[in-house]
């Protein structure tokens, strides 16, 4: 099989149907049956499950797999990879905001010179509708600048949703992720260039559509407090995170 797109969804009956409409007239005249799309329902209260079932009774490349517990976006896409069979692939998100031809422009850059080509919404020519808020441009900007402080990675985009991957990379790394919930791109990102593969930014088109279930301050902290947890588990502090994970980890209750 050729590509594999996993797709977390976390209550999002109201959402997913323009995007499953449209990656699959999308993807379907393009690979036939060389192509899968797998949506990993977690933990979801609404019919997410039964609509994903609705469409994959009429078209054969769509699975649903249902995770009873809320894993987070992070547990979610691994359930899925962990699944796929394509020799490509990556997840999107639900509310469709990365357009199916963008995404397949990320799997074209795939090849001997990128294991992972991610989309970015920092190039001059990407197109991101409406406008982010003043203070989300700022808010990503100092997470990214912590992010490349504290890892190394010398990447604009850690956070948008739409990343490919050369699955023999993905399968590399794939015991090593720990990180769940809005961490979990730096943390796949991180491991893939802790193992020596290549990451490659693309410009993209992003729609941010409405009715998202992520909390931007509560998101935040996460992620700050996973970042600096990634790092200390590749420092000689790496006790630091054994002593949390057994004290403040059970009372603050953060899953990252």
């Amino acid at each position: 099989m050729k590509l594999s797109i996993v797709v977390p969804a976390y209550n999002e009956e109201r959402r997913i149907r323009p995007m499953l409409d449209a990656y699959l007239e999308f993807f379907t005249p393009r690979y036939g049956r060389d192509f899968e799309v797998l949506v990993v329902v977690n933990g979801s209260t609404d019919r997410t499950a039964d609509v994903v079932r609705e469409y994959a009774a009429r078209f054969p490349q769509l699975r649903c797999i249902v995770e009873s517990e809320k894993i987070g976006k992070g547990g979610a896409v691994k359930l899925g990879f962990e699944s796929a069979r394509g020799e490509i692939a990556g997840f999107a998100d639900a509310d469709g905001s990365t357009p199916p031809e963008s995404f397949q422009a990320l799997v074209d850059e795939i090849g001997p010179a990128a294991d992972a080509v991610i989309a970015s919404r920092w190039f001059r020519e990407s197109e991101v509708y409406p406008r982010q808020t003043l203070a989300r441009q700022i808010a990503s900007r100092v997470f990214n600048g912590f992010v490349r402080l504290m890892l190394g990675l010398k990447i604009r985009d850690t956070q948008c949703g739409a990343k490919v991957f050369r699955k023999e990379a993905l399968d590399c790394v794939l015991p090593s992720l720990g990180l769940t919930r809005w961490a979990f791109d730096v943390d796949i990102l991180f491991q893939l260039h802790r193992a020596g593969f290549t990451i490659r930014e693309a410009p993209t088109k992003w729609h941010d559509v409405g009715g998202s279930q992520l909390r931007i301050f509560r998101a935040s902290v996460q992620m700050f407090v996973a970042v600096t947890r990634l790092r200390l588990l590749y420092s000689p502090f790496c006790w630091v995170v054994a002593l949390y994970d057994r004290t403040l980890g059970r009372i603050v209750k953060l899953k990252v």
